[in-house]
């Protein structure tokens, strides 16, 4: 199977501006190809998952990726999925956050630390566009490149039309052609002949192959890989806390691990095709299994994720503290766990409700109040029921205890 045809199997191939063209570049490694990300946090995420393994697939077929790093879009924010404006970050943030990236990438793609275009064929570079963009001088970039622009064209597209109804600045309008002109850019610097990124991208990326045409006379080539959605059309890596990162300070080997464990049943085997590298024979296999075997399909998919994302060791810390767990005891020393200080006591005691919000197993504590009503909360195996139960300093010495809310969450509460 050449690497085209595995990005079909896996479902992953959205659209594509010339399919012959894209198929022989990549079957034969010849593609020198970008996807863009902005720095618009200190850490990459789940949403990021499935370009960091398409740029690792192509690299392993000869290809060569560039990690296009936003230090320049990153102060328009691309309103692409927005329903509102995107908080200004200064250029301090965001060289920060530059920074923070290419560690979490180097996990999946292997870095020409020379930096040099002509070095290994297939090593990745590292760019930020902030080199060419924050020195523009606007006059010129508008008379050069905003004149291959038509305002009309560019107001059907989908990442304008649905932001139309709550209003688009015109700071969010220019964003299209900031990233077209990226492409024209890293076209000439590096020979980039490619761009790929998420489906809600096609029409930014159709805007750069149009200006490289106009402006150089040449072909440049886009593809948008399938959108990560679950079952019910939403986008995957949200939990009740928010995204799911790959930074383990963020979201920890566990959590991390836990989340892909919990993948609805009509999700885990889209999971595994999409974004592990496990063989699409293996895959195909498990296409009947039901019931239980469904489990061991989510503890494969939990499994492999956690061991690109944090190695080994990590996932299979998570993986035996989640089987202890499961299983009702065992060490939970892995488990993601919340320190109480002496200030948290009243009267040298804490009470459940207190103890969930604490832990971040609840909101708050009408919420906590109303999990353990319900019978939901449970502490080291045993349930809790009064929602006046307290606790001394000393329940939490040593290894703490484990606080559950429900079959999903957990924390391990320590002082």
């Amino acid at each position: 199977m050449t690497v085209f045809e595995e990005l079909k199997a896996r479902g992953l191939l959205a659209q594509l501006t010339d399919e012959e063209e894209i198929k022989e570049l990549i079957n034969s490694g010849k593609a020198v190809f970008y996807i863009g990300f902005d720095p618009t946090a200190d850490s990459l995420h789940v949403g990021h998952f499935m370009a960091l393994c398409l740029m690792k697939r192509l690299q392993m077929a000869g290809n060569k990726p560039i990690a296009l790093i936003g230090g320049g879009t990153g102060m328009i924010g691309d309103p692409s999925g927005r329903s509102d404006l995107r908080t200004m970050m200064t250029t301090e943030q965001i060289d920060h956050n530059c920074e923070c990236f290419k560690k979490q990438m180097s996990r999946f793609i292997e870095f020409d630390e020379s930096g040099d275009m002509n070095g290994d064929s297939s090593k990745a570079i590292m760019v930020n566009n902030a080199d060419w963009l924050r020195d523009l001088n606007y006059i010129e970039f508008i008379r050069d490149v905003g004149v291959h622009f038509s305002v009309n064209r560019m107001l059907t597209a989908e990442c304008y039309k649905q932001r139309m109804e709550k209003g688009l600045s015109f700071l969010e309008f220019n964003y299209m052609i900031m990233q077209s002109y990226d492409f024209l850019c890293l076209y000439e610097k590096y020979g980039c002949n490619m761009q790929f990124g998420g489906d809600d991208q096609w029409s930014n990326m159709l805007g750069g192959t149009e200006l490289i045409r106009r402006k150089l006379g040449k072909d440049a080539y886009a593809m948008t890989i399938t959108l990560l959605l679950n079952s019910e059309g939403k986008k995957m890596g949200k939990t009740q806390k928010g995204a799911v990162w790959l930074d383990p300070e963020k979201t920890s080997p566990y959590e991390f691990y836990q989340y892909w464990r919990n993948v609805a049943d009509a999700d885990v085997l889209k999971c595994l095709r999409m974004l592990t590298f496990l063989p699409m024979e293996q895959i195909q296999e498990m296409d009947h299994w039901e019931g239980s075997q469904l489990n061991q399909a989510k503890e494969i998919l939990a499994f492999e994720l956690t061991q690109l994302v944090h190695g080994t060791e990590e996932a299979e810390k998570a993986q035996d503290s989640a089987r202890a767990l499961f299983a009702g005891g065992g060490d939970a020393a892995n488990m993601p766990s919340c320190k109480l200080e002496e200030g948290d006591f009243l009267n040298g005691t804490i009470d459940i409700l207190g103890v969930l919000v604490k832990a971040g197993l609840t909101a708050s504590r009408s919420e906590a109040r109303r999990a353990v009503e319900q019978g939901g909360v449970t502490v080291n195996d045993g349930k809790v029921t009064d929602v006046k139960t307290v606790y001394t300093p000393e329940a939490f010495a040593g290894d703490g205890m484990v606080v559950r809310r429900g079959k999903k969450s957990y924390k391990r509460v320590i002082m």
